[in-house]
């Protein structure tokens, strides 16, 4: 008998729309908080050192493997998620000095979207953070 999949930390949450629309900055820091927590709490579900937990959790915030997580959504985002990725990649600005800027910029985009959805839409944010699981190299 298959072990049952826990339920999605997001399942239940209801959109909240902010009164005023947000820039695309402003999602990508909210984005950024919901791609981390979702990070912490698929590492937290087995047993591991405080220290490899934080070190798996930080190479998946990274810029570059956000980068690489909205290459694996390609095909899966609407015309108007793909703006919204759009928007925020354009906003990224250059990042950090030794940083790829490139990637910088698709990690944004992607910080973006997630923040965007987290307020309206989080059935598509579970569908998107699913796919993403399921499609882990």
């Amino acid at each position: 008998m298959a072990a049952s999949r826990p339920e999605h930390w997001l399942a239940g949450l209801q959109a909240h729309p902010p009164t005023a629309e947000l820039g695309p900055l402003q999602l990508a820091w909210l984005g950024d908080a919901v791609w981390e927590l979702h990070q912490r709490l698929d590492r937290c579900r087995e047993p591991a050192r405080a220290q490899d937990l934080h070190r798996q959790t930080v190479g998946a915030v990274r810029a570059d493997a956000q980068a690489e997580a909205l290459q694996r959504l390609d095909g899966w985002l609407s015309a108007a998620e793909q703006d919204l990725v759009r928007r925020g990649r354009n906003r990224a600005g250059r990042g950090p000095r030794n940083g790829d800027a490139a990637a910088y910029g698709q990690a944004t985009g992607f910080e973006a979207l997630l923040g965007w959805l987290f307020l309206h839409d989080p059935p598509r944010l579970v569908e998107l953070l699913d796919h993403l699981k399921e499609n882990d190299p």
